[in-house]
């Protein structure tokens, strides 16, 4: 297994200016990673998206780490003021910026989900969302890049609704991106709904959280709120609630081996959090992997 890291670990510093996206690439492989994650909202408001691509792109041929995965928002439901084809093509102008970056593999967002009260649960709006992310996979495809949803966003989240998702695209080249974090978002046991998309895993996001019953007080900042109302908080990789282990071990039985990288969303400083972290996730690894 090869070890990445998002930049969105990095947001503490790259908000107050101590690193810049293109910095973190040689950041990340001075602390041993095999390779670092880009999410597009990183990129800098103003600069031409494939100009700033072609130069993280040949920063990371400079230090030599691969970028191992891109990830950008979309919304099939809700997108581009409600134009499914507007937004699919929306969605391919980000793979453009995949392919130039390198990566095998790129993540986007199915939606948000309806307004409230308007009718519509998840099995209402699925064939959209099917058609959407069928034709961006198609897309990319001819990129030879595979396409995957994250359990993201609270409403496409929970394990169920992410596996009948895929299995309702049903197409080889598009699989998911297991967080094992993200699903307590939904209030969904990790280590149970790891073990249930483990087999769709194209990647996969290692992360922690704090996790205080809804029942209790609120335990005030750096604190949000599940779906079911629990009060949730980024923390160091072993240092959380999140069943860590149990979902590499899920993870393992399900014949994954392919990159699992750390998103770090802790109020500890994200260099410390990050090194912590990818101490434990290794050794976590090489117990479970051998």
């Amino acid at each position: 297994m090869k070890f990445s890291v998002s930049v969105y670990s990095f947001m503490q510093y790259l908000r107050d200016g101590r690193l810049t996206p293109v910095q973190c690439i040689a950041k990340a492989k001075e602390m041993g990673f095999d390779a670092i994650e880009f999410v597009e909202f990183v990129f800098p408001e103003g600069v031409d998206t494939m100009e700033y691509a072609k130069e993280l792109r040949a920063e990371s041929d400079r230090v030599g780490l691969p970028i191992s995965n891109f990830a950008f928002g979309a919304d099939f439901l809700n997108g581009s003021d409600g134009n499914l084809e507007a937004e699919i093509e929306r969605v391919k102008k980000f793979i453009d910026v995949a392919e130039v970056l390198g990566c095998p593999t790129i993540r986007h967002d199915v939606t948000r989900g309806p307004e409230p009260r308007t009718y519509q649960g998840y099995d209402n709006v699925l064939p959209r969302l099917v058609e959407g992310c069928r034709a961006v996979t198609a897309y990319a495809k001819t990129k030879g890049i595979k396409t995957m949803t994250e359990n993201h966003g609270f409403f496409s989240q929970d394990s169920l609704r992410v596996e009948k998702l895929i299995n309702t695209v049903a197409d080889e080249n598009f699989g998911q991106l297991v967080d094992m974090g993200n699903f307590l978002c939904a209030d969904d046991d990790p280590a149970v709904a790891v073990g249930r998309c483990a087999p769709y895993a194209f990647y996969a996001h290692a992360k922690d959280f704090i996790v205080k019953s809804g029942n209790g007080y609120n335990p005030g900042e750096g604190f949000f709120l599940s779906r079911g109302g629990n009060y949730l908080r980024g923390t160091i990789i072993g240092h959380g609630d999140v069943p860590v282990v149990q979902c590499i071990r899920a993870l393992h039985k399900a014949g994954y081996d392919g990159y699992l990288a750390i998103e770090f969303e802790g109020m500890e400083d994200c260099i410390t959090g990050i090194s912590i972290g990818l101490a434990n996730l290794k050794k976590f690894v090489a117990e479970i992997y051998g």
